[in-house]
């Protein structure tokens, strides 16, 4: 349709027509008021010469007036690498009302700045002949979206590709749609060969563990849970035996990536605290353990006694003895505190081999030594335990060219269910039924008396 002050369509205002001068008059005024309204620019070029713009098109070439358009070449306004596009497109139309595809294009401002935009020719009628009416539309707010969004894509690409802690992006079947390369590292795949991505996970080249080393169903993996349910769950444990051997441990969370969208992938993050777990279980342990000799400590005596003292029914230890070496400050004092501590150190793993996986022993400092017996011990096997420990300790001990001596003094107490005493009591009578047990001559007439109920002496 054609553009002008009186034209419309090809025909002149004022012709004589069936509907009557007056409605085209009418209806070319409606048509001038919408085109120079709209939004997009309009503009009509005859012979490659601008015969019309829209005040749209004005303000998108940065024009003052129509007047610094109109009559200049259509080159004038488009960018040279986007005029011989445009010359194939304009050649394509042959026929009235023909219209060319969307196209993007770049047009030349008068500021000399250039434009993005998408353009639609149409070849129309013109004043008794023909022209091109292009409708124009101003592409920069789109491409400044397009190109915030991208840096911002590339912005979060960069800062999760750089972050220590594994990202991986799961769809709603299981497969892995992306990892960052610390997600590789973790794992121990190879980034360049797809180790991860488009597998599944229970394709991915690791065993999954939980929080107590064993075998993980990726079913039962809390991501499942996030996938089948959308429910977000954080601080979770769980370990991963990778193919080069290594076994790592993992603090994970996992939430769905767009928890409004039905149909979204679910996002976990882990971090690795091998170390950290490593570390925090050998402070558990230092706290727990005798430094000289590995066995446990009496911080961990009184605990595992305090526990068994709480069960009501089966006691996960029945007995306790108390194992006091005779004569052992006299080896400190004549061969020196070193040899001493390799005599303890011997005492402990002749403790250790003599007794079961089950019973617990423990120094509780100097030359003294805890026994706690699980299970139920008859007193016949306790008594041939008893010996059968004091023979294994008082065979002859080889430290550092010293043939060593030494007997020991073995306290027994008993603990039966309902047993009201506490820890420390409990100690306390094994400690009493060990000093009977000691030879007269070399009893420390220092021990304290207490109460001796279920106890004896060996």
């Amino acid at each position: 349709m054609a553009i002008g002050r009186s034209t419309i369509g090809g025909l002149r205002v004022g012709e004589e027509t069936t509907g009557g001068v007056v409605d085209a008059e009418q209806l070319a005024q409606r048509y001038r008021s919408l085109i120079e309204h709209t939004p997009d620019g309009i503009c009509v070029h005859e012979n490659g010469i601008v015969v019309y713009v829209n005040q749209a098109t004005v303000r998108l070439l940065a024009a003052r007036s129509a007047d610094e358009v109109v009559g200049l070449p259509l080159t004038r306004f488009v960018h040279p690498d986007s005029i011989p596009a445009m010359r194939e497109r304009i050649e394509l139309l042959t026929s009235t009302g023909t219209a060319s595809v969307p196209t993007e294009m770049l047009l030349l401002r008068t500021d000399g700045e250039t434009v993005p935009v998408e353009t639609v020719s149409v070849l129309i009628p013109w004043h008794d002949h023909f022209a091109y009416q292009v409708v124009i539309h101003d592409l920069t707010a789109q491409r400044a979206a397009e190109d915030a969004q991208r840096r911002a894509e590339q912005h979060f690409t960069t800062v999760v590709s750089q972050l220590e802690e594994g990202v991986v992006v799961i769809d709603r079947g299981g497969r892995i749609e992306s990892a960052n390369p610390a997600a590789h590292r973790i794992f121990g795949g190879d980034e360049r060969h797809g180790d991860l991505v488009g597998r599944t996970i229970d394709e991915l080249p690791m065993v999954l563990l939980d929080a107590n080393a064993q075998p993980l169903p990726p079913s039962r993996h809390p991501m499942a849970r996030t996938l089948a349910t959308g429910e977000t769950i954080t601080g979770y444990i769980f370990g991963v035996d990778r193919r080069d051997g290594q076994r790592r441990w993992l603090s994970g969370s996992s939430r769905l990536l767009n928890p409004g969208d039905p149909d979204s992938p679910a996002v976990s993050s882990f971090a690795d605290i091998t170390e950290f777990r490593a570390s925090r279980r050998q402070l558990e342990y230092q706290a727990t353990h005798d430094s000289l000799t590995g066995l446990a400590n009496r911080s961990l005596i009184l605990s595992q006694l305090a526990n068994a003292l709480a069960t009501s029914e089966d006691l996960p230890y029945s007995t306790v003895l108390f194992i006091d070496l005779d004569g052992f400050k006299a080896i400190n004092d004549t061969l020196g505190h070193a040899i001493g501590d390799t005599v303890l150190q011997i005492v402990a793993q002749r403790l250790q081999r003599a007794l079961r996986a089950d019973d617990l022993v423990g120094r509780l400092g100097g030359d003294e030594f805890l026994v706690l017996l699980s299970g139920r011990t008859r007193r016949v096997d306790l008594d041939a335990l008893v010996n059968r420990l004091r023979s294994t300790m008082s065979e002859p001990i080889i430290a550092r060219g010293h043939r060593i001596a030494v007997d020991a003094s073995v306290g027994v107490t008993e603990l039966t269910p309902g047993d009201h005493r506490t820890p420390e009591a409990v100690l306390h009578d094994a400690d009493v039924a060990m000093y009977q047990a000691k030879p007269p001559g070399q009893r420390d007439t220092g021990v304290a008396k207490g109460r001796t109920n279920n106890t004896h002496a060996s």
